[in-house]
């Protein structure tokens, strides 16, 4: 089952300011340019001037609001029940696991590279059982608890490299933060022994570090029931050893004498009613799932859990790209010059009473003069007055063209929009 959620809702506010931003929009002042004559020369439009910049804005802020909002899938999943094991494996990273005493496709592969496909098989092949994992060297940590999250132990698992501990081998601590973990009271049967639970160490075997030795250890896990399944990976006698420079480059080998103590492993084994295996031998994983899977299994009880998936990306995206769009769309545009001048042009060849304004206006300038000269007119009237009138009237017949109104003429008589500017 899964619901749309929003971990932000108050985001949402906004959008009722979308309105009000369209309606003062609408109300906004526009500048005019008077252009005389204007209605002479202009032509009407047949196409209406495009809403597609602002309803891009606009659906891209609506996009943008909501993604803010953080819109959430929640699935829920329903407890259940199931049958398995609690597996935690102890995983050596101290240096001695560097030792590249073993080959896969003709290449050498140190310790540690050896035991990762054993480790990923009791990740992958046990679905259901719940497996943690503890890392040590020269001190023991807690890399992941028991969990049914087989795939994200498969990352961490990945990510192990020798080094991230300080050096040494601390066998014992490794051991003993295995058992701490494995210590559910609600799992014990009688006499404190724990039910379904394993320690699977996989080392090398040399311990020279820890609070703990291997001997307490393994005396602990004998003490709750718990067997310990160890591994050992390594060989006996000489091995190289790579020898690093100072950046990190592998510059050559050095032999050493191996420090696989195998008969330590195969005590941890024997005391716990665990088995010792080889990391090498094809059959370890085999077998070491056989002999797990003869114990009696443990029933789990799951709980039921949430899992979340983000959406804001899928709405963020695609909003600020329509409103970055609906921004482009509303630039000015600049006529060329071949544009401007067939404006002017069209404009000069629709004009007539203009230009016969203008023709006749240095007759009307010549007439005033004459009556002035002879001080009044033909009529005896008032022609002093009227000849002033005449010539402001004759003065204001040329028209102002300019580019800016020829581009994008008047639509009422000789008043253009604001867009002339």
């Amino acid at each position: 089952m899964s619901d749309l959620v929003f971990k932000d809702p108050l985001w949402l506010l906004a959008l009722l300011a979308l309105p009000l931003l369209i309606w003062l929009r609408g109300r906004r002042a526009v500048p005019v340019l008077i252009v005389p004559f204007a209605a002479a020369w202009h032509r009407p439009s047949l196409i209406r001037a495009s809403r597609v910049p602002v309803s891009l804005a606009i659906v891209g802020l609506v996009l943008l609001i909501v993604g803010l909002a953080r819109p959430q899938r929640v699935e829920s999943r329903q407890e259940v029940r199931a049958e398995g094991y609690d597996l935690m494996l102890a995983i050596d990273l101290s240096g001695s696991m560097q030792a590249e005493d073993f080959e896969r496709d003709g290449e050498r592969i140190n310790r540690l590279q050896t035991i990762k496909p054993v480790i990923q098989a009791f990740i992958n092949d046990r679905p259901s059982d719940r497996i943690g994992i503890v890392v040590f060297s020269g001190r023991a940590y807690t890399l992941a608890p028991l969990t049914f999250d087989h795939g994200w132990l498969g990352r961490q698992v990945e990510r192990l490299k020798i080094g991230l501990i300080e050096d040494g081998t601390a066998i014992g601590d490794g051991l003993g933060v295995s058992l701490a973990r494995l210590d559910q009271p609600t799992r014990a049967a009688e006499g404190g022994r724990r039910l379904g639970a394993f320690v699977v160490l996989l080392t090398d075997g040399a311990n020279n570090r820890g609070t703990l030795t291997p001997a307490q250890a393994t005396e602990i896990a004998r003490a709750r029931s718990i067997p310990v399944y160890t591994i050992g990976a390594g060989r006996d006698g000489f091995v190289p050893f790579p020898v690093f420079d100072d950046r990190g480059n592998k510059i050559g080998y050095q032999r050493r004498p191996s420090d696989l103590d195998e008969s330590a492993l195969r005590q941890i084994a024997a005391d716990t009613g665990g088995q010792y295996f080889r990391a090498d031998d094809v059959r370890t994983v085999e077998l070491a799932f056989a002999a797990i899977d003869r114990a009696k299994k443990i029933e789990f009880q799951a709980k039921s859990h949430l899992l979340t998936t983000e959406l804001f990306a899928w709405l963020v995206l695609p909003g600020g790209t329509l409103l970055l769009l609906g921004a482009a769309l509303t630039l000015p545009r600049r006529p060329g010059p071949a544009g401007v001048a067939a404006a002017i042009g069209g404009a000069a060849a629709g004009t007539p009473s203009v230009r016969g304004a203008d023709a006749a206006a240095p007759g009307a300038r010549e007439a005033s003069r004459s009556s002035d000269a002879r001080g009044g007119s033909p009529a005896g009237g008032p022609a002093s007055r009227v000849a002033p009138a005449s010539k402001g009237a004759a003065a204001t017949a040329t028209p102002l063209v300019t580019a800016a109104s020829l581009s994008r003429p008047s639509t009422a008589g000789n008043v253009t929009p604001g867009s002339l500017r």
